[in-house]
């Protein structure tokens, strides 16, 4: 059986409840398991924190709860991870149809984006990725090979490279950067973590279609009607902070 993990925990946008109930019908659709975390059970902090006072509100980085997905591959064969802010259209097919590898996302330079958002994925690739020169980020003119892991899928085969318990994978040395937020992950969420882990891994990598994490406001407009989920990660950039989405939603 396969699993869709999704976290709501902390403080959390009312819109969130109708993209958690879209993945839900999804999963009852197709047999799917589906489990949303409420409650924070990792609580990954800093050791020396470079994060604003904000950040740490909670006493711990929320971002980083979705790690705990990882442990659920002694009872899952597939297991894809799904933000809060992703709406599914009734109309998606299944998304585990898809992993050919060990862990699959989006790249986000693959998408069908806006030439505003190119030129804010050029900047991000910068400052988040050019620094880590262990890594071949097989640059373009539109960045780094980074993918969006509001979305993630993988099997079986990531538990190798894990090394341990969710807890004891975030908390490994090489990683303790990122958590920390020094010099350019100051804001970083989980992505740049997970997408360096994903490289030096050594696993097999699978690039998603679009299609399955379609960035409301990243994409262009006449595209949008393609995709199977669409994430909202600029809600608290729109105008009424998200509390239009349900409105959008309704209009898709």
């Amino acid at each position: 059986m396969n699993l869709i993990y999704q976290v709501k925990v902390g403080e959390t946008p009312a819109f969130y409840d109708a993209c958690i109930a879209s993945v839900d019908r999804y999963c009852k659709r197709y047999g799917i398991g589906h489990v949303v975390q409420t409650e924070p059970i990792l609580k990954i902090r800093p050791i020396k924190s470079h994060r604003s006072a904000n950040a740490l509100r909670f006493g711990y980085l929320p971002i980083y709860e979705k790690a705990n997905a990882f442990g659920y591959l002694d009872r899952y064969e597939k297991v894809a991870v799904i933000d809060a802010d992703i709406y599914v259209r009734d109309t998606a097919p299944n998304l585990f149809d898809e992993l050919d590898g060990d862990f699959a996302a989006v790249l986000e330079r693959d998408m069908p984006l806006t030439p505003e958002y190119f030129a804010k994925i050029r900047k991000y690739s910068e400052g988040q990725y050019r620094p880590l020169t262990d890594v071949d980020w097989r640059w373009t003119d539109n960045g780094a090979a980074f993918y969006n892991m509001g979305l993630m899928l993988f099997g079986r085969g990531v538990a190798e490279h894990l090394r341990g318990s969710p807890g004891e994978f975030l908390r490994r040395p090489e990683f303790e950067r990122f958590v920390n937020g020094e010099g350019h992950w100051k804001w970083s969420t989980d992505q740049t973590l997970l997408n360096y882990w994903a490289r030096k891994s050594g696993m097999r990598l699978q690039c998603l279609d679009w299609k399955w994490n379609a960035l409301y406001g990243g994409v262009r407009d006449e595209v949008l009607s393609q995709a199977h989920f669409i994430h909202f990660f600029l809600a608290a950039k729109m105008p009424r902070g998200g509390a239009e989405i349900p409105e959008i939603i309704r209009r898709l």
